[in-house]
């Protein structure tokens, strides 16, 4: 693991910024929950620039979490599409395990396509930018 790790060093990004750009993980930026842990919503200044981000924060009780955390970070570190979110970096310390991806999303797909004032054309526009993203992930090795 820790070669694995020491791979992407590049990519790695302190807590302490992490904690300041999601409000110490306050529960009013959660956007998602799930069985690895919990996401977040912030604004992190890296790399010269204020950037919207979402803070993947892995259950650290979890020891199975360890690999979907490395395997998560070497797909994310390689993919590389317009309409799939980008790594920023990822944190490993002090017992906490965080994936930082760009945050595009104006809430879910869901909610976006459910919208009564959606045009035919903007739902196609959506349809094939999706699948776009998903013939590049069936072509991804």
């Amino acid at each position: 693991m820790a070669s694995t790790i020491t791979k992407f060093a590049h990519l790695q990004i302190p807590l302490e910024d992490i904690v300041q750009a999601t409000n110490n993980f306050h529960r009013d930026n959660i956007i998602k929950y799930d069985g690895f842990g919990t996401t977040y919503i912030g604004r992190l200044f890296w790399s010269g620039r204020l950037m919207k981000i979402a803070a993947q924060r892995f259950d650290c009780k979890h020891r199975e979490g360890d690999l979907e955390f490395l395997t998560k970070i070497a797909i994310l570190s390689d993919l590389k599409h317009t309409n799939i979110v980008s790594i920023i970096g990822f944190c490993d310390e002090k017992d906490e395990k965080i994936i930082v991806t760009t945050y595009e999303a104006n809430g879910s797909l869901r909610q976006y396509l459910n919208n009564p004032d959606l045009t035919l054309i903007k739902r196609l526009d959506i349809s094939v930018g999706v699948a776009r993203a998903l013939s590049y992930l069936h072509s991804y090795e």
